[in-house]
């Protein structure tokens, strides 16, 4: 009861506080020079993630099956055609979801992901897009970096190659984009294993909180570990732990979710982050 009162209030409060300025436009102008923009899909309890600079696009996650066409779009009013680097944090039917279609539909240039082999159907149609348009993914043993318009990407792969029975979570790839004086870090769905392997990865400006604000024994260590100033959880209001959402609270990180705020934005340029969403404003 006591966490169905708290979600109630979370709500009640996005619902009524005043609108921010962000709206979805037919057209939407690229990053301009100098910017990093980032957009948090709302696709429900799953990762679509779009990072646009001056002349490049990284996608991290695509959702579920039909998630793909929201990234579509954008990428389409922006008059983008390619996606320089798809990351693909892991297999579930929620981050890979999409692939196809933005495969089939965009020149991918590179694509990331763990090195291990999905089971659901969606990866299946993942495969055959690849095979379609010629694409050998680049299954990560391994950390890459690569910098795209000034911007420095590190991609980590996870240090184990068995985590536990049917747990492919602790596989997620981890990226960590650092720009000019700020950080962005995204986590896939990295749970308390593989959370304790890049407990030490630093301090950031803005953290994609794992596992879709998911309870886990270790986030009040790694929030403190990471120190963000600004969280971004997306997920659904039966998924966001209320337990998660004390540790947000208690790190002094303000804090947006999907699931309140529908899609969230990130303007980035370089010494501050701007957030606008579309509807509510931070939980807190």
């Amino acid at each position: 009861m006591k966490k169905n009162r708290k979600t109630a209030a979370l709500l009640f409060s996005a619902f009524f506080m005043a609108l921010s300025l962000f709206s979805c436009h037919e057209k939407q102008e690229p990053a301009k020079a100098g910017e990093l923009k980032v957009t948090f899909f709302d696709v429900g309890k799953a990762d679509a993630i779009l990072l646009q600079s001056e002349t490049a696009n990284v996608v991290i996650d695509c959702g579920e099956k039909g998630d793909g066409k929201k990234i579509s779009k954008l990428l389409e009013a922006s008059d983008a055609d390619t996606i320089d680097y798809l990351i693909i944090t892991h297999f579930d039917k929620d981050h890979v979801g999409g692939a196809a279609k933005l495969i089939r539909g965009f020149d991918v240039k590179n694509v990331l992901t763990p090195d291990y082999d999905g089971t659901v159907e969606e990866y299946d149609k993942y495969k055959s897009a690849l095979a379609e348009k010629s694409i050998t993914p680049m299954k990560l043993t391994e950390d890459v970096s690569f910098t795209l318009d000034g911007i420095d990407y590190t991609v980590y792969a996870p240090k184990k190659t068995f985590y536990g029975e049917d747990d492919e979570n602790d596989f997620s790839l981890v990226t960590k984009v650092v720009h000019n004086k700020n950080t962005l870090l995204f986590t896939g769905d990295a749970m308390e294993q593989r959370l304790d392997e890049i407990m030490d990865i630093g301090t950031c400006t803005l953290l994609k909180v794992p596992y879709h604000g998911r309870k886990l024994d270790n986030i009040t260590d790694f929030l403190s570990a990471v120190k963000p100033k600004c969280a971004v959880v997306c997920t659904s209001i039966g998924e966001f732990s209320g337990k998660v959402q004390d540790a947000l609270k208690k790190s002094g990180a303000t804090t947006y979710a999907t699931c309140f705020n529908g899609d969230i934005t990130a303007v980035s340029n370089g010494t501050t982050i701007e957030m606008s969403v579309e509807q509510g404003s931070a939980l807190y």
